[in-house]
């Protein structure tokens, strides 16, 4: 009997944890607005190894200038609350405290570990390097709550000092593999599963496009009402990040053999654009007549529905992309929302990342249990 009781319980507490996630300005859009342009970032530098990313002379946290999505989180008892970048490019979980005096720290809410009961320090620090500066943080144990669902006993990182720019939210929930985490920390999703708070050891995401409300993250099982169609499913093809292989790459049905050995791409939802090979960048911008302007590549409006579809082949299946889905219209000024990377893969080959332009057309997947990845149109 009690046996059966156990079952019963573990049953009752393994349900789907859905989050609202909130479509803010990025810090280029704010800057942009003020007339300020700021510097291009090579996206690829997220997933390289902390001394190239530093021997690149990048400017501290440039990574995340043009993140758009980001959602809550509740830390402590009782519950501090912060808005925090739901990242499945990087593992850590991390936010600003009252520790931190530096300027990225000082626009948000901190949280204060002496004001929760629940909080343990671990006596361990670590540092997450962001371009040429980075984060350092103290190391926790407190109760964290997602989607109404209490986590017991997470690694917390505290930020102590941060050489990085201000930013949208207050910290950061990575949803990579643990092995890529700073510090060796347990990620939040593989807490839940140690504690079997997920029915499914899966997190799955539905951003809705610009000017659209409703984005969504579920923890423990994916939402049929966010998706059309079936579900395609790739495998994860490194134990770091959610990488895999596209197999494929047409402009408007014409296959151009980028990919024909295999495309290396990560799926992040911490980049906003589309980033591919400078090399097969350069000749897809001269296709579609985009003209560069400080940094970024734009094309006349008028023109946009006479550009062609985009198609990634991807577990076998077609996902193509529209104009309407790569360009964004801001004010009249049609930005391409791809961008090019001069980095490789950890085997050195050609890097791609399906940042958010890709995903808000597409509902997304992250299965932990099979170390996959899915696709299906978002609905």
């Amino acid at each position: 009997m009690k046996s059966l009781v156990l079952v019963l319980a573990v049953a009752i507490m393994a349900e789907a944890i859905k989050v609202p996630i909130m479509r803010g300005k990025s810090v280029r859009e704010k800057m942009r607005e003020q007339g300020i342009e700021l510097p291009y970032v090579d996206p690829g530098l997220k997933f390289q190894p902390p001394e190239i990313i530093a021997a690149s002379g990048a400017a501290a946290m440039n990574i995340y200038y043009d993140t758009y999505y980001y959602g809550s989180i509740s830390i402590g008892t009782p519950p501090q609350t912060f808005p925090v970048l739901y990242d499945t490019g990087s593992a850590n979980l991390w936010v600003d405290s009252v520790y931190c005096n530096s300027q990225s720290c000082n626009v948000h809410s901190k949280f204060n570990p002496q004001q929760s009961s629940t909080f343990r320090n671990s006596g361990s620090t670590t540092q997450i390097v962001y371009g040429a500066g980075g984060v350092d943080l103290m190391l926790g144990y407190d109760t964290v709550n997602v989607g109404g669902i209490s986590v017991q006993n997470q690694v917390v990182g505290l930020s102590t000092s941060a050489q990085l720019s201000p930013t949208p939210f207050a910290g950061v929930v990575g949803l990579a593999y643990p092995s890529d985490a700073a510090g060796g920390q347990p990620t939040l999703m593989d807490t839940m599963m140690q504690q079997g708070l997920l029915q499914y050891d899966i997190v799955a995401f539905y951003l809705a496009p610009p000017g659209q409300s409703g984005s969504e993250m579920c923890f423990g099982e994916v939402d049929n009402s966010r998706y059309q169609g079936q579900i395609t499913w790739t495998p994860v093809t490194t134990g770091y990040w959610w990488q895999i292989n596209i197999q494929g790459f047409a402009v408007n049905n014409q296959e151009s053999g980028w990919c024909s050995q295999g495309c290396p791409s990560m799926v992040d939802t911490g980049t906003l654009q589309v980033t591919m090979p400078q090399q097969y960048f350069s000749y897809l911008m001269q296709n579609i007549g985009a003209q560069q302007n400080s940094g970024s590549y734009y094309v006349d409006c008028s023109q946009v529905n006479n550009l062609p579809t985009l198609t990634f082949t991807i577990g076998g299946t077609a996902f193509p992309l529209s104009p309407s889905a790569y360009i964004q219209n801001n004010n009249g000024y049609c930005m391409v929302g791809i961008t090019p990377t001069y980095l490789n893969d950890q085997n050195g080959n050609p890097l791609w990342i399906l940042g958010d332009v890709f995903l808000t057309q597409y509902y997304s997947v992250f299965d932990r249990a099979n170390n996959r990845v899915g696709f299906a149109p978002a609905a």
